[in-house]
Order: C-alpha cells, then sequence, then structure tokens
C-alpha cells in the first residue's frame, strides 16, 4: 500500500528536480461552472507533464540500490520522456519501448536525451513487450502507472494542491492507467477526505468503466484517441485498479469532441498549450459531465506534448 507518508517521502526527495507547479484561477472555467475552478499546471514541468514527478521519484531510488542495472519503461509518450530526463541526469541506462502512433515531438524528446528506443506496434504491444525484454534481460521494469514509486511520485500533486489551496471540495483527473489518480486520491484522502476525486477517461480507452461495472479487470477494445496518453488496456497485475476502487470517488467518461473542444478553449481561453489527454478533465468540466456549481475544484492539466499538425487541426476544426 502507498501511503500518505511516501508521498512525503517523495516530496522530499523531489525538492530540486521538479517545479511545484501553479494552480492558477481559471475565470473561464468557473464562469462555465458555477463553482470556482483552478488548473493545476504541470504542462510548465521541465519535460512538460506530471510523468516527472513518478520518473524522477522511482530512479533517484534505482540509482541508490541498483545503478548499474539497466531499466526498462513502456510508455504512450510522456513518461518515456520523463525517464529519459531523470536517467540522463542520473547516468543511468534506459530503454523505452514507445507506441508507433506516439506524437513525434515526445519521440524526438526521448531520443534526445540518449533512451535506447523501441517502437512498437500500439501501447499495449509495447507494455507486452517491455516486460518480456526485462525479464529476459535481467532489466527492471518500471511500469508507466502501477509502480509503488511512480504513483508517490504522482501523488505529491494533491499535497501541493491542499498546501496552496487549504481547501477543495473536487479535483478532477485524466486517467489513463490510473497512477496520477491514485497517487493524488491516497494524498486527498489522507489530508482531506471530505474532498472527491473524480477520474475521467476518455470514450475510446474505457478500461476502469469496464472493469469497475464488472467487478475486475475486463480487456477493452482501444480506439484511435487524441489523448492518446490515455489509451490502452491494464496491465492485469496492476496495483491501481484496487487503488481506484478504494480511494476514486467516482469515474466519468468524455467523448472525442468533448476533448477536442476543451483542447481548443484551453488555448484561447487560457492562453496554455496542452495535448489531448491533459484536455481530459478540463473537457468534463466543460461538458458538464461533472457538477462543480457551487464548489471549490481543481482540474489537473497533465501536459502539453502535442505536436503543431495535430494542435493546428484542432483548432481549426474548433
Amino acid at each position: 500500500m502507498i501511503t500518505i507518508d511516501d508521498i512525503r517521502d517523495a516530496a522530499s526527495r523531489l525538492h530540486g528536480r521538479v517545479f511545484r507547479t501553479p494552480a492558477r484561477r481559471s475565470d473561464w472555467l468557473t464562469g462555465l461552472s458555477g463553482g470556482e475552478v483552478f488548473l493545476k499546471l504541470e504542462v510548465v514541468q521541465p519535460t512538460s507533464s506530471y510523468k516527472i514527478r513518478g520518473a524522477f521519484n522511482a530512479l533517484l531510488q534505482v540509482a541508490q540500490t541498483a545503478p548499474a542495472r539497466a531499466i526498462v519503461t513502456a510508455s504512450a509518450g510522456n513518461h518515456g520522456r520523463a525517464m529519459a530526463h531523470a536517467a540522463r541526469v542520473l547516468g543511468l541506462r534506459l530503454v523505452v519501448f514507445i507506441a508507433a502512433d506516439a506524437p513525434r515531438a515526445k519521440v524526438d524528446a526521448i531520443r534526445a536525451c540518449g533512451a535506447d528506443l523501441r517502437p512498437c506496434a500500439d501501447y499495449d504491444a509495447a507494455e507486452r513487450q517491455a516486460k518480456a525484454f526485462a525479464m529476459a534481460d535481467g532489466a527492471l521494469f518500471i511500469s508507466p502507472y502501477s509502480h509503488p514509486d511512480v504513483i508517490a511520485g504522482a501523488g505529491t500533486i494533491g499535497v501541493e494542491l491542499l498546501d496552496e489551496l487549504k481547501t477543495l471540495d473536487t479535483v478532477v483527473v485524466p486517467v489513463g492507467g490510473g497512477g496520477l489518480v491514485s497517487g493524488i486520491a491516497i494524498a486527498i484522502d489522507a489530508l482531506s477526505p471530505a474532498t472527491e476525486v473524480v477520474g475521467v477517461e476518455v470514450a475510446s480507452s474505457t478500461p476502469f468503466a469496464a472493469g469497475l461495472a464488472a467487478g475486475r479487470i475486463v480487456p477493452i477494445d482501444v480506439e484511435p484517441s487524441i489523448a492518446d496518453g490515455l489509451t490502452g488496456n491494464l496491465d492485469p497485475d496492476t496495483i491501481t485498479f484496487d487503488l481506484v476502487r478504494r480511494f476514486v470517488r467516482r469515474m466519468t467518461v468524455v467523448d472525442e469532441d468533448d476533448v477536442r473542444r476543451a483542447l481548443a478553449g484551453v488555448v484561447m481561453n487560457e492562453h496554455l498549450v496542452c495535448e489531448g489527454a491533459a484536455a481530459a478533465g478540463v473537457a468534463a468540466v466543460v461538458s458538464g459531465r461533472v457538477n462543480l456549481k457551487g464548489r471549490r475544484t481543481a482540474v489537473i492539466l497533465t501536459g502539453a506534448n502535442i505536436d503543431a499538425a495535430r494542435l493546428q487541426s484542432v483548432l481549426t476544426d474548433c
């Protein structure tokens, strides 16, 4: 079990390695929702996503205990970029299995950090091949979501939110593999148990909605999405399913048009670049999937790694 003490230890470990990002009031979302809405700006992290928190927290401990051991991971893009950045800083050897359709901006950034990049058909294939490679090569596999140190690193966002904003009624979190929402929900449950944590999946990939309805992890069909960082099946052994079931108050689903409109809205109203996955939480607010009237809410804006052509397409269409 990951505890608030693990998350506080992670915060101490990450001091000076990652940014303590601002929670900025959004007049746009406040006006739309009838509540008071803040955006947690993980888009300004060194690798332009929250993933740097979990990556550094995990690799700082590897560097102390097994610095000569090769590290292998799977990624839709942001985790791989964060791991590559942290591995370069710490002098660790890293192999990244990545989905072939990952945005070029993420792939180029991983390659620039010197990681060994292995393209795969999709995220599910990347995860399978990474685990098989680690077993065959004696490398250490670090999941982008189902790893205690990765989850604890992500959970530092929850601590920061309450340190800065003091009181919150709701925290809205985009959900892919569930590491981010698990870490934040564990922190919030320990520090402000009355605060509701809401997870947001995209309709093209709903492993938690399907699994929670079935009472167990079930395979799903995954469709292409602008929120590429949120798509893929869950590892059957993931620790996040039970964490979400225990700590996340509820889940909701947004469709592709919701996400595209929200992404364009962030750019036009907040003057911030964000990627599709980051816009999922905003989409839940804009579409009314979460009722925030009279509530004080934080929405996690998770990352900004989007290809220029894709961003231009969204802005043109919306």
